[in-house]
């Protein structure tokens, strides 16, 4: 069944194209006031300079922020050398210390706590030289900070700073969506929607149902009693495993009947009757 667009509005995401500039909050604060919601979610901040993909959860789908920010994220940037150095011999230098899991402090100005934490880096590959300044593009674990990293590799090889970085992917949104859309863009068709056109809006609304599928094993339920009991919250029990499809072995998983949305449940840790408590209740 077709949602209406103030049920799409209350449980979708927009996938932004963030300018240069302004910050994420800001970049969310915009969003909220001009669709006039009760609340926006970013799911991983960027930088006010930085530029690229910014998903923001509407309304309800902010309480799935959680469960799309753990995931790994691909940057684009330029670094500028300190001192003339080949490209080659950089490259050894990062598939040898900055590849695969390493340590990194957050940087002073970040609002974490400062102490060493590992990261993942799956890709550091530098693509073109320009005399001191380096392309290169990254693929790393959430949390990981490419301005240290790259802050981090210069103190190997004579100093290097990040001077412009693009967000190209994060998680399952990418700059390549259909629905990826700038900001002057999407004033646009916000303006259309004030005028009485909501197609254009309807195309850049992501149902968060359909992106939760994305990232997280599904589990079908049928019996309609079933249905109402997980609607106000209450576990799954042994007794009821023979109505749901089977479980997977994710310990975290969403619980659909047919295309309806129901839960994020959590498989219990106590032993006893009971198979998984809820996370998140859509009712």
């Amino acid at each position: 069944m077709k949602k209406s667009i103030q049920e799409l509005l209350d449980f979708s995401i927009v996938n932004i194209d963030k300018p240069s500039g302004p910050t994420s909050f800001q970049t969310d604060e915009f969003i909220k006031r001009a669709l006039g919601l009760k609340k926006t979610s970013h799911f991983g901040t960027l930088d006010p300079k930085v530029t690229g993909v910014l998903p923001i959860a509407l309304n309800r789908a902010c309480k799935l922020s959680g469960f799309f920010m753990q995931k790994d994220k691909v940057y684009v940037g330029i670094m500028h050398l300190h001192k003339e150095i080949k490209l080659k011999q950089i490259q050894e230098i990062i598939d040898k210390e900055f590849t695969g899991k390493i340590k990194q402090t957050p940087p002073k100005r970040s609002k974490v706590k400062r102490q060493e934490r590992e990261r993942e880096i799956k890709k550091f590959e530098l693509l073109e030289q320009n005399e001191k300044d380096i392309l290169f593009i990254a693929e790393v674990q959430a949390g990981t900070y490419i301005r240290k990293l790259v802050y981090d590799l210069g103190e190997k090889i004579g100093g290097a700073h990040m001077t412009e970085l693009r967000r190209t992917r994060a998680g399952i949104f990418s700059e390549q969506d259909e629905n990826f859309i700038n900001l002057y863009k999407l004033k646009e068709v916000i303006e259309g929607y004030n005028n009485g056109n909501e197609d254009e809006l309807r195309k850049i609304l992501i149902p968060a149902e359909q992106a939760i599928k994305k990232i997280m094993p599904v589990v079908q339920v049928k019996d309609e009693k079933i249905i109402n009991q997980l609607l106000t919250g209450k576990p799954i029990h042994k007794r009821e495993a023979s109505n749901f499809s089977d479980f997977p072995d994710d310990e975290v998983f969403v619980v659909f009947s047919g295309e309806r949305f129901i839960e994020i449940a959590k498989k219990a840790e106590e032993k006893g009757d009971i198979i998984a408590r809820p996370l998140f209740v859509l009712n």
